[in-house]
């Protein structure tokens, strides 16, 4: 029977032509997969894709449960329905353990086959599940040495907010092998880039190129992404009268995001809440200084610079610009690393 690794996750990609759901979680699949091919990598995706299907995904199983984020019973049915095929691949695969991404209705299922089964199971917490108020934490009730931290802030938070520490912080990794070619013509001064919504803070964003274009008149920025801030956002542009100086691009493939970044000075990350962004990672791997608020890890990061409101955030801009920053590219994780951690997490 061959090696089989279960990775459970609410969504993934609808095929090997959707590279926007998950990027990161897309990335690791496929260099395990790439690196350690005669492993069996199963993904089931529990609300993402929106049909019930089996496919193959650059030579990973991945089975959709169409889940829609429905609670109640529609939660009950998925888990039976989920528990059902977990035995199935049981019977005819020699199971190395499972991963669940966040610790939420995935890692409650993974938690009670790897514990019914005597199998592994680790937790990656990803992000808002290390915050107070996750109902799965007392249900579940995970050990420290199952949680792996995608950072060194999610892992003093979730121990702050529930007492337990996690054992492991491992984070996400930039999959060199597929980075657009450098340029050296870098014709956008500011990027943004994610979903818009409340949490990303996108209005800072609109403010500070304001505050930018009093200093610099033909300042260039562009928006990458969309979602339900998109119309306040763009009624913002308007009043600061910066039609001329952002762009909006909507939401576009996660390929064309790395090009923008390769043409592009500065990502202005204004979000309030990340666990380790990684489209913070991809732009310092594109060569652009990065300006958040949020801190991944203790040590400094070079060209991430952090800083504590909107304020600062306007004065290190126009620092970036002025002193005219030298634009490396720095590789923090190389998905290949991190992907060899997880192997060896399951096989030791």
């Amino acid at each position: 029977m061959p090696d089989t690794l279960l990775i459970l996750t609410p969504g993934f990609a609808a095929s090997e032509a959707d590279t926007n759901c998950l990027p990161m979680q897309q990335g690791l699949v496929r260099v395990l997969k790439e690196n350690y091919p005669d492993l069996n990598i199963v993904v089931l995706a529990f609300q993402y894709p929106y049909f019930k299907r089996t496919y193959n995904w650059h030579n990973a199983t991945v089975i959709s449960f169409n889940g829609k984020n429905k609670g109640g019973v529609s939660r009950i049915i998925r888990a039976r329905e989920i528990a059902a095929v977990l035995k199935k691949i049981h019977r005819t695969n020699k199971i190395i353990g499972l991963l669940s991404f966040w610790l939420g209705e995935c890692a409650a299922v993974g938690k009670q086959f790897a514990t019914d089964n005597g199998l592994r199971h680790y937790c990656w917490l990803l992000g808002q599940d290390a915050r107070e108020g996750n109902k799965y934490v007392r249900y579940i009730k995970p050990e420290a040495a199952e949680l792996i931290a995608l950072s060194d802030s999610l892992q003093a938070e979730f121990e702050q907010h529930y007492g337990i520490r996690p054992v492991h912080v491992i984070p996400s990794g930039i999959d060199v092998k597929r980075l657009p070619a450098a340029t050296e013509s870098k014709t956008i001064h500011i990027l943004g880039a994610g979903s818009l919504i409340p949490l990303k803070q996108f209005d800072l964003f609109v403010k500070v190129v304001a505050s930018i274009k009093e200093r610099l008149p033909g300042v260039k920025a562009v928006l990458a992404g969309d979602g339900p801030e998109k119309e306040k956002l763009i009624a913002l542009i308007k009043q600061h009268d910066l039609t001329d100086n952002l762009t909006l691009t909507g939401e576009i493939p996660h390929r064309d995001l790395l090009t923008l970044m390769a043409r592009s000075k500065l990502l202005l990350h204004p979000s309030s809440y990340e666990g380790f962004s990684g489209v913070c990672q991809e732009a310092l791997a594109m060569g652009m200084q990065v300006i958040s608020f949020c801190r991944a890890m203790k040590e400094d990061i070079e060209q991430w610079h952090i800083v504590r409101d909107q304020k600062e955030m306007q004065e290190r801009t126009l620092e970036v610009f002025v002193n005219n920053k030298e634009h490396n590219s720095v590789i923090l994780y190389s998905t290949d690393v991190i992907a060899e951690i997880f192997i060896d997490l399951f096989t030791d």
